[in-house]
């Protein structure tokens, strides 16, 4: 359908059962352009309910999106509020490559907000400033952007003043942006849902080497879920993220 000009706007019920499909997503779907010689474009959306935080069972609160951005060819949007996910999508909708379109599930009923009307959208491959700081750099996105923010307003306590900067897009990632706010601030703490080995961290802490060791104060920490299947049902809240652990994340590489 998408080859033929028609932009499908598919819906995978959840995370655990994109495994299944990344058989099409990484050796078809994400090769049809590279296939074609440009000839083709996939303009496809892949809509995926993603992460944790809702007392699933089983296969129910993955955070597949190392995975999906290790994949060339697609593009990967997590947009962490309903406004984000109303400008992400229809961005998403009209670009000419497939996007994995990731929805954090906790966040479906957890934000009210007035969501604009009309033909707003948000590019992809931007980042989004949350909140200003001059202290220390938090990278989030998804469902883990409300709890860096709720581990900021802690930190006001100490007088540390964190920066917090919501990817938006995973691949591709707005490395300016991160290396902009790590050379402001010298010190910088990311959190994800997924698993710490491996994870999307240590890209970012490597591109941060990469472009901007120079202005480094302390090693950067990573607050993540641990590397283990996530816990079924009410013990989940062992696992993931939360804002006790960012701030005791945050003061480590403010004692440094």
């Amino acid at each position: 359908m998408a080859i033929y000009g028609i932009r499908p706007v598919a819906e995978i019920q959840f995370d655990g059962f994109l495994y299944p499909c990344l058989d099409q997503i990484t050796n078809h779907i994400g090769r049809m352009r590279n296939r074609s010689r440009g000839r083709f474009t996939c303009p496809l959306v892949i809509r995926v309910p993603y992460g944790g935080g809702i007392h699933a069972p089983e296969h129910h609160s993955e955070s597949p999106e190392a995975i999906l951005a290790h994949t060339p060819g697609i593009k990967v949007v997590i947009p962490s509020t309903p406004s984000e996910a109303r400008g992400l999508l229809l961005s998403s909708i009209r670009d000419p490559d497939p996007v994995l379109f990731l929805e954090p599930k906790r966040i479906y009923r957890a934000i009210r907000e007035e969501v604009p009307e009309g033909d707003d959208t948000i590019p992809l491959g931007k980042a989004r400033m949350v909140q200003e700081g001059k202290d220390v750099t938090i990278i989030a996105w998804g469902a883990m952007v409300r709890e860096a923010l709720n581990a900021a307003e802690q930190l006001k306590g100490d007088k540390i003043e964190a920066e917090i900067i919501d990817l938006r897009t995973i691949s591709p990632m707005d490395v300016e942006a991160i290396v902009a706010s790590i050379r402001k601030t010298g010190r910088g703490v990311i959190v994800h849902e997924a698993p710490k080995t491996c994870g999307l961290g240590a890209e970012i802490i490597a591109l941060i080497n990469e472009k901007a060791l120079l202005s480094l104060q302390a090693p950067i920490e990573r607050v993540t879920g641990f590397d283990i299947p996530v816990p079924l049902l009410k013990s989940e809240h062992y696992y993931f993220p939360n804002p006790k652990r960012i701030v005791m994340a945050v003061k480590k590489v403010m004692s440094f």
